[in-house]
């Protein structure tokens, strides 16, 4: 994302893209090709500061903008998903509803042991009959005496298996009007023990396991919950339309990394005497695919500065982060596409990685909200219903 950058923001994307380049890519093929989460080289991302980067100093944090956080998320999309939406997952959505809504007490607590990659965080919404309309959720919390004590089960859960703390969302009452309430919990694993299920096998993406979590008879202290009782579905939807922001990011790498092979691939391949490059048909692909890359960065970037100037409640924000992750993710999708039939054959083996690529694209227009849902908001916002 080559916006006009401050020098600060510059050497946070260049650190990014140096460690990206020296750690990463070396290993990012057999990343994948273990299907397990990579302990050590997330250990190595919380030295480099990259677990804690919304998090205030005093807790350990970088304390970066929101903007260099994308960078970051950014950088490491075009060598590994995987571990951006590992870091992605432990600012994004689980770093920020704490420094938001959660108490003075947790956020001293906690917040310092997320910076440091001592523990892993997760966010808890999704259930097997509760996707799109997370009300539908059938997770109980009911209060007894000074605790709570959970019960249900969580699905796709990104670093489920490898979380030490949860934020999960339960029913905890019904409303006046006959609805149920949600209200957000944190749920520290050590101190209240919660089950790994199902290590889902996926399509792609496999270096950041997704997780069923089963929570029974989980007793957690009162001062555990977040925000207020029956707030949880608010905190919900403003946590993710920050995450939408962050898988725009995230797709923009993919594409970019896509494209950038993509060019190479064709710049050196030679069929009927020339490089194919040469040839009208690959050539007008390799146009349109940039010309998408940059029609997102622009809708992405004017995404951030609503975020900035308005805040996450704000619905001029929630609409263009809507329209943002619609246009970028479908956008990813149809770039890592063409990236493959460019590479023809070899675009269907892995060592070139656009099939890895396309896989990963393909998820992104799922997490934090399906484009339907995306396209649901939107026209919500626009119809003004």
């Amino acid at each position: 994302m080559d916006f006009a950058l401050t020098e600060e923001q510059e050497m946070i994307r260049d650190a990014a893209r140096d460690f990206a380049a020296s750690e990463v890519a070396p290993h990012a093929i057999q990343l994948e090709n273990t299907h397990a989460f990579p302990a050590e080289m997330t250990q190595k991302m919380a030295e480099m500061g990259f677990m804690g980067l919304v998090i205030p100093e005093k807790f350990g944090g970088s304390e970066v903008d929101y903007l260099s956080y994308l960078l970051v998320e950014h950088e490491m999309a075009k060598v590994s998903i995987s571990l951006s939406m590992t870091l992605g997952a432990q600012n994004s959505l689980v770093a920020l509803p704490l420094m938001g809504f959660a108490s003075e007490e947790l956020q001293a607590k906690y917040l310092p042991k997320l910076a440091s990659g001592e523990y892993i965080g997760c966010f808890a919404l999704t259930e097997p009959g509760a996707g799109s309309d997370p009300a539908g959720m059938t997770t109980t919390a009911e209060k007894r005496g000074d605790k709570w004590v959970i019960n249900g089960t969580k699905l796709y859960i990104t670093n489920g298996a490898p979380s030490k703390l949860a934020i999960v969302w339960a029913r905890t009452g019904t409303r006046e009007n006959g609805k149920p309430e949600q209200t957000a919990f944190l749920v520290d694993r050590e101190m209240s023990p919660y089950q790994t299920g199902t290590i889902e096998e996926k399509m792609g993406v496999h270096a950041s396991p997704t997780t069923e979590l089963i929570f029974e008879e989980c007793e957690i202290p009162e001062s555990h919950m977040i925000g207020t009782v029956g707030g949880g579905l608010k905190l919900a939807l403003m946590t993710l339309n920050t995450g939408r922001v962050s898988v725009c990011a995230q797709s923009l790498g993919l594409a970019i990394a896509a494209y950038e092979r993509a060019k190479k691939f064709s710049m050196e391949r030679e069929q009927f005497g020339q490089k194919i490059a040469q040839f009208q048909a690959i050539s007008f692909k390799l146009a349109d695919m940039i010309t998408n890359i940059n029609a997102a960065k622009t809708l992405v970037k004017q995404a951030v500065d609503f975020k900035e100037a308005y805040g996450l409640s704000d619905p001029r924000f929630i609409s263009l982060a809507a329209q943002a992750k619609l246009f970028t993710t479908e956008m990813a999708t149809r770039v890592c596409n063409e990236a493959i039939q460019i590479h023809g054959g070899y675009g269907y083996m892995k060592e070139y990685r656009v099939e890895e690529f396309f896989r990963a694209a393909k998820l992104m227009e799922l997490v934090e909200g399906t484009s339907e849902i995306q396209r649901l908001t939107i026209a919500r916002s626009e119809l003004g219903a």
